[in-house]
Parts: structure tokens; sequence; C-alpha cells
């Protein structure tokens, strides 16, 4: 039995690949609610729970639907997949190119963010955003962060290509919060 600041090991959690702006794992971005749903039933006991939209006044009916005790935030904007943040305690193991994304030390992430886009080309690749998170540009992919006792671990976020304009209209202020 895990506690509040229990982080689960590798091995017991899902194993699931992120392919930018595509989808992460048995996900892809576009899915309807329901498709979303169906597909984790096959793998997890828990149930989505849904608030939203964020304003009685949003024009794009965003809603956020959570699987807490299998560790992740789903953000649909008129009812699809637009985005997915894994928890970072105990949400599945997203890795891309061969790099591991959830529950690590958002340094380690940086870091390797930095020397890739170096590799790439640093002024179009990675964007730091207002809350310090390394937003990539070219994976569609933020390192937001969540507490775990007295330190933090990477809580990555995965968003469609349509967030790349704005990513912080695109999805809703909490995606970008350190959560815990």
């Amino acid at each position: 039995m895990y506690e509040r600041w229990d982080v689960l090991p590798d091995g017991e959690r899902e194993q699931w690949v992120l392919e930018p702006f595509e989808g992460v794992g048995p996900l892809r971005f576009g899915m309807l609610i329901d498709e979303v749903s169906n597909t984790l039933s096959r793998r997890t006991g828990d149930l989505q729970r849904y608030s939203g939209p964020c304003l009685a006044e949003d024009p794009y009916g965003l809603v956020t639907g959570r699987y807490r005790d299998f560790g992740l935030t789903l953000y649909y904007w008129d009812e699809r997949l637009r985005g997915v943040s894994a928890d970072a305690l105990c949400g599945p193991q997203v890795s891309v190119e061969g790099v591991a994304l959830t529950g690590r030390r958002p340094s380690e992430l940086g870091r390797w963010l930095w020397d890739r886009a170096d590799a790439l080309a640093p002024a179009e690749e990675l964007v730091l955003m207002g809350g310090g998170e390394f937003c990539s540009e070219s994976l569609g992919l933020v390192i937001g962060v969540q507490r775990a006792g007295d330190g933090l671990l990477s809580r990555p976020v995965f968003f469609s290509a349509e967030g790349l304009p704005c990513l912080h209209d695109f999805l809703p202020d909490e995606a970008f919060r350190i959560t815990g």
C-alpha cells in the first residue's frame, strides 16, 4: 500500500512511449472522451472523473478528465483529447528517445532538453515558460513538476500540435501548476 508521497517504482508502472503531437501510449490526440475511456478501461479499473468546462462562458468546452489511481490527467476541447499529464508518483512511465520522463528529477530532464536543443536549433526548440518549466516545441512536451514529500519530481505534460501557437491558451493553468 502506497502512502501519499510514495513513488511507484518504474517496474510497477505502465510503460508508454511518446509519439510527438500524435499521442502517448495507447492514447491518440483527437480521440473522443468515450474512446479514451474505452481504451483505458482495458488497463485500469479506475474510472475517469470529469470537471469543466472551466468557465461557464468557455466557448471551447474545455473538460478535464482524471484517473487518480492510474495517475493521468486528460484535457479535452470539444470532447477531443488535446493534452495528457502523467502523475509523477503513480502515472505511466512515458519515454521518448529512450529517456524516461515521469517521476524524474526536473533538473536532469531540463539538462537533457537543453543538450537536445543545442543539437537542434535552440532558438526554435526550447521555450522557458512562465513558471520556469521547459517546453520542447518539437516533442510537444512540458516538464511540469509535482511535490513528492520535500522534493519535486517531473510531471510531464504532452500536447497536440494545435497547442504550439499559444500553449497557455490551449491548456488550463492547472496543467502547469506545481501539484501535490
